[in-house]
Parts: C-alpha cells; sequence; structure tokens
C-alpha cells in the first residue's frame, strides 16, 4: 500500500502541472484580460472594476486625459481592445503594473516557482494576498459545503436502504420520483423559488434574504449566535440538499441491491438470523463500502463547485462568489492561485478517498492490481 501511495503522490506532479498549463494557455487567448480591464477604466467604459495603475503609469494617465480633453489623442495600433489612441508608453506601463510585460512561457515559469512555495501573489483590483482572500472567505464556503455533505448523507443513506429493503413496494415509487424531480432541477432553481415564496415580500419573509449572519452578531448571546447562524444557513442549504441527495440516494438503494442478492446474505438467513441482524451486521459493512470512501471527494465537490450559484444568488461573500467575480475581471492571482490550491487539495482527497476505501474493508489491495 505504502507504493502505491507513493506512485500517487508522484503522480500529483505532472498532473497539477498539466492542468495549470492547459488553463494558462486558454486565458492567454481569451479576450478582456487585465490590460484591457484597466484601459476600460482609463476611458470610462469600465463596469465596477478598480485597476491598481499607480507611480508612473498614473502620471501617464494624468496626461491622457488632459491631451484627451483638448483633442490631442495620438496614438499606434494596439493589440488590445479600446486602447486605440492611448500613447504606447502608458500601455507598458500597465502591463507592467500587472507583469504582463514578460513573454507568457516565462510568466508561467514565474507563477508555478511561486506557487511552489505557497506564495500566490496579490490580486490585481482589491489590493490585498490571494492567501488572505481565500482565507477570509473560507468559512462561508466550508459553513455550506460541510453541512450540505452531512445532511445530504444522512438523509440519502437511510432512505435508500429503506428503499432498498423496499424495492418494488409504493413507498419506492414515489420516493423514486421525488428523487427523479430533484436531480433533474438544478439547485439555483429551488434557491430562487426559496427566495421568492419565503425571503420576500411577496410570500413569506421569514427568511433573510443575505449574509451569513445579522449586522448584531456581536451583541447576540451564545444561543442566540446558533440561531442566527443557522436562521441564515436555512434556504441556501435547502436548496443545495434537495438538488445533491438524489444521486447518493439512488447510489445507495443500488450498493444494498446488490449485495442483498449474494450467496453471503442467503446463508446468513438460512442461519435463523432476523432481517435487521442480517442487513447491518452482513450487508452494511460491503454496500457502504463505496458511499463511506467517497465522503471526502463528495465533500470537495460540493464545497468547491456546488456552492458557487448558491453564493451568488444568496449574496454570500465565499470563495464561489470570489472566484466568479475574478473570472468577470480577470483577476489571474486569485484565479490560478485558487485553481492550484484547489486542485492540489482536490488531487489529495482522492488520495485520501482510495485509503478509506482500505480502511473499511482491509481486503482491498491496490497494489494486487498490478
Amino acid at each position: 500500500m505504502y507504493a502505491y501511495i507513493i506512485r500517487r503522490l508522484l503522480l500529483i506532479v505532472p498532473t497539477l502541472l498539466g492542468i495549470m498549463l492547459i488553463n494558462f494557455a486558454v486565458v492567454q487567448v481569451l479576450p478582456g484580460g487585465p490590460v484591457e480591464q484597466a484601459i476600460a477604466q482609463l476611458t470610462g467604459d469600465a463596469v465596477d472594476v478598480t485597476a491598481r495603475v499607480g507611480g508612473e503609469a498614473g502620471s501617464e494617465v494624468t496626461a491622457e486625459r488632459k491631451s484627451r480633453t483638448t483633442g490631442k489623442q495620438a496614438g499606434e495600433p494596439s493589440r488590445y481592445r479600446g486602447a486605440q489612441g492611448l500613447p504606447p508608453d502608458l500601455i507598458k506601463s500597465i502591463e507592467k503594473q500587472f507583469g504582463l510585460d514578460k513573454p507568457a512561457f516565462e510568466r508561467f515559469q514565474l507563477m508555478m516557482g511561486s506557487y511552489v512555495r505557497f506564495d500566490f501573489g496579490d490580486s490585481f483590483f482589491q489590493d490585498r494576498s490571494v492567501a488572505q482572500l481565500v482565507v477570509d472567505k473560507l468559512p462561508v464556503s466550508i459553513s455550506l459545503g460541510l453541512w450540505t455533505t452531512l445532511l445530504v448523507y444522512f438523509i440519502s443513506i437511510p432512505l435508500g436502504i429503506r428503499k432498498a429493503v423496499r424495492d418494488g413496494s409504493k413507498f419506492d415509487v414515489w420516493t423514486s420520483g421525488v428523487v427523479i424531480f430533484g436531480n433533474a432541477v438544478p439547485s439555483f432553481l429551488f434557491a430562487i423559488l426559496l427566495i421568492v415564496l419565503f425571503a420576500g415580500p411577496t410570500y413569506f419573509d421569514w427568511f433573510p434574504l443575505r449574509g451569513l449572519t445579522s449586522p448584531n452578531f456581536e451583541s447576540l448571546t451564545a444561543w442566540e449566535k446558533v440561531v442566527d447562524y443557522f436562521w441564515h444557513l436555512a434556504l441556501p442549504l435547502l436548496s443545495m440538499v434537495i438538488g445533491g441527495f438524489a444521486g447518493l440516494t439512488m447510489l445507495t438503494k443500488n450498493s444494498f441491491l446488490e449485495e442483498i442478492n449474494k450467496q453471503y446474505v442467503i446463508t446468513a438467513r438460512s442461519k435463523g438470523l432476523s432481517e435487521r441482524r442480517v442487513l447491518y451486521k452482513h450487508i452494511f459493512r460491503n454496500a457502504m463500502l463505496i458511499i463511506i470512501a467517497g465522503f471526502p471527494a463528495a465533500f470537495i465537490g460540493i464545497l468547491f463547485t456546488g456552492v458557487m450559484l448558491t453564493e451568488i444568488i444568496f449574496s454570500l461573500d465565499g470563495l464561489g462568489l470570489l472566484g466568479f467575480e475574478a473570472a468577470l475581471k480577470r483577476d489571474y492571482p486569485v484565479m490560478f492561485g485558487t485553481l492550484y490550491f484547489f486542485t492540489l487539495l482536490g488531487l489529495l482527497m482522492g488520495i485520501i478517498g482510495d485509503l478509506m476505501y482500505h480502511v473499511v474493508d482491509p481486503r482491498i489491495d491496490f497494489e494486487g492490481r498490478d
């Protein structure tokens, strides 16, 4: 098992490098980069974008604005959209401010060298380090991801077991309809429906529309803080759980159905054991193998992919909203820094998931497959 773990750890390096290289290459050909964002800000065409342009570039900006007012605007054709008429020196200054004055391959080498040391740099537009931004946003996403994962497991596993035991019954049929409906409708549509029904003046104004806590959170007692916290989480969690429990429920049901028909279960029943003892002593461990082992990957998937739209809809300032805003503004340090960190975390969680298989059932030996 140790040799398998070492091989998996070594494979992280080329996998992570390939993911970063592909994304870096794609971003280079996309329009609307940080230089164009800064140019739009200077020319008055930007929407809610603040570029860090100072020093020499700042003086050139002032001069350029004066020249625009006197009709003396001049310049050469530029490869940046909206840069026509701006002085080339100004464009070069902006490129230097964002570190884009070097060739792409050199920038990629410098970026990966910094990321190996977990130095993710500073945001282009928020004047804060990427690490600080992630740390500040992480509690919101962890709250959503952790509670959603736990609720999905606590609902799906008992429901899946009961559906397997009562396969073909009326209970199985109508719950399957609910599961199919929950799987078919995206969670963000549930989120919008919940806001309309329970967080607005139209029907029931019972829950808050934005944020994770109330403005007076610090002045509340310990019990009131807990209530306030879950009061704000109620609608986001409900929207994510409705859309997330369907797949795990069917996986649990199918796993138990597969084990129920095996020979060792028939043998256990022939010995006179009760159905409950057969189910939870003999079937449960084998059927739950894939479900328990998949918990780390499920948590990471919900945490870093499933919460983005929910955070945007409910105005929750977490990692999903951070990544969405970074992509819109082409904030490369935030985009690539978070991509590197969370890809590395996902790859490590994949190894932990494999180890969980071995912990749950020591008979599983990944080295034996060779």
